[in-house]
């Protein structure tokens, strides 16, 4: 039985790209197998306070006051479905060449020290190993050599130093170049996805 945790951060809601491949991946999931369990949570339309300099403490130090301790608590939640989860897929489309400040806020939740990172002789260490990750990425313009990009490359940064670096990625561009193009860069994403999760539930 596979358990996803699935993150979605667009703020265009049924015309999105990536919430289309993140439920095209959800729904080939549970085609494969049925008995998935699915933790869903969508940023845009339920999103996490940012952290600011009244409830930074409930993540980074220890909490007093009860804002701080209300952070706290929504850190344990989220820190606790993604220590449950044996996948999670994150939608994000690219907003200024990076993701939504929604997906920016639950990073800032869960990256949580001596909890989901530590500290060793060598170096920063991540905690949350033994699990999978699935980018569902999309962007105006194409993906091409040489673009500014805080999006995958960010994402992959972010995860790796919590100790997710299986990540497979899954890209749709020129969504914004007319309907042509966006149709032909989803399905030829979709057709990825066919793939992948068949490769992978066969693992």
């Amino acid at each position: 039985m596979s358990k996803l945790l699935v993150l979605k951060s667009s703020t265009t809601g049924p015309t999105s790209v990536s919430n289309l491949l993140v439920e095209d991946i959800v729904t080939r999931h549970l085609d494969l197998d049925p008995a998935t369990v699915v933790t869903e949570r969508n940023l845009a339309l339920d999103p996490l306070p940012h952290l600011t300099a009244m409830n930074v403490d409930g993540v980074r130090a220890h909490a007093v006051t009860d804002l701080e301790v209300e952070t706290r608590d929504a850190s344990d939640r989220l820190i606790a479905e993604l220590f449950d989860a044996d996948t999670l897929v994150i939608g994000a489309p690219m907003h200024n060449f990076s993701v939504p400040t929604t997906l920016r806020a639950w990073f800032d939740h869960v990256l949580r020290p001596q909890v989901t990172f530590g500290y060793s002789s060598a170096g920063p260490q991540g905690l949350v190993t033994g699990k999978r990750a699935i980018l569902a990425l999309a962007r105006g313009g194409p993906y091409a050599e040489g673009q500014l990009d805080h999006q995958e490359t960010y994402l992959r940064e972010l995860l790796a130093f919590i100790g997710i670096t299986d990540v497979e990625v899954i890209r749709a561009g020129r969504t914004a170049m007319g309907p042509e193009a966006r149709e032909a860069s989803t399905a030829a994403a979709r057709a990825d996805i066919a793939g992948l999760i068949g490769q992978r539930l066969a693992a």
